[in-house]
């Protein structure tokens, strides 16, 4: 009898404990869950209880412990289910299958544009973004050329997981400009451009024309000015170095040498990259069209017509600007 009690005590216990891992409602449908950085696995196993996805805290902690996932669990939001079972809500966190957030970075940014649309999109703070992005060991250790990541912070769209710190977040944008770079490399070398001068140029590029057709050939246009020594004179890099730019640029920006971005007053390329430019602008800029072009001018249409020397330059000025552009 007492060896029949102790079975059944057994059986019972096996049981309870299978009813405890058992889904909460086998009839749900998935919910959102958030799990904050730092929490304990005592308070996400609260957390789970309190939101009806599991039906005991307990054996939740239990089961973690005894598969050693309590320090394995991952912030950020999840999409789970109270039909799915302990085990395999457990499994979710521990490895950190959390839903992604889907962010569009276009080509032409600057970091601080960058640093707001990842804040709207929830995946980081702006500000420590942006201060990440303005560190030179960070650029140091990601790898890139420069005094920050300013060229580098990759236009694509991302699915980037939720709880990420700014610096994780950086890493995969100049990760992706990587991939693309690596092919880009050996070419810019036997042109001897380094990654940093490229970057910039290609910056610059992507923030002249936003034509497709056009890069190549503003590319060569910058290209041969720099052959030549000659400044390169671009609004969109003196616009760059103007603090609270009011949309309005003057003979007096033009003019002012104490702005490093100035191309009009400096010679040769920007101190850093204007914006981050996508693989168009730098493959434009690793392979520009050949051609003897010098100076170009806005057709008011989104595209430029391209001039030999400064007195074809003045005469398409004339023709479609009141006023000089590059």
């Amino acid at each position: 009898m007492v060896l029949v009690a102790l079975a059944a005590l057994s059986a019972a216990g096996v049981g309870v404990a299978a009813w405890s891992i058992a889904p909460a409602d086998a009839n749900a449908g998935p919910q959102r869950f958030e799990l904050p950085a730092g929490s304990t696995l005592h308070r996400v196993a609260v957390d789970l209880e309190r939101a009806g996805l599991i039906r005991s805290r307990l054996s939740f902690e239990a089961l973690a412990r005894w598969r050693g996932a309590q320090g394995s669990l991952r912030a950020g939001e999840y999409e789970l289910s109270a039909a799915w079972g302990t085990t395999r809500i457990l499994d979710q966190i521990a490895e950190g299958r959390v839903l992604n957030v889907e962010v569009t970075l276009p080509e032409g940014l600057t970091a601080a544009e960058i640093a707001l649309r990842l804040e709207q999109a929830g995946v980081a703070r702006a500000e420590a973004f942006l201060a990440v992005a303005r560190d030179p060991a960070v650029a140091a250790e990601l790898g890139v050329e420069g005094p920050g990541l300013e060229g580098y912070l990759f236009p694509e769209t991302y699915r980037i997981a939720p709880g990420l710190t700014a610096k994780q977040v950086a890493k995969v944008l100049v990760d992706q400009f990587h991939r693309v770079w690596s092919e880009l490399a050996p070419d810019a070398a036997a042109r001897g451009l380094s990654m940093r001068d490229a970057v910039t140029l290609a910056s610059i590029v992507e923030k002249e024309t936003g034509a497709p057709d056009e890069r190549p050939l503003v590319a060569s246009v910058f290209a041969n000015r720099l052959a030549r020594h000659m400044r390169l004179e671009s609004d969109p890099t003196t616009i760059y170095g103007i603090p609270n730019f009011d949309g309005n640029l003057t003979r007096a920006h033009l003019e002012d040498a104490a702005n490093p971005w100035n191309t009009y007053r400096i010679d040769g390329l920007p101190p850093t990259p204007i914006a981050n430019p996508g693989a168009a602008s730098l493959r434009a800029v690793v392979h520009p069209a050949e051609t003897d072009y010098l100076f170009f001018v806005s057709r008011n249409d989104g595209t430029h017509v391209f001039a030999r020397s400064f007195s074809e330059h003045v005469v398409n000025v004339a023709r479609f600007q009141k006023k000089g552009a590059n």
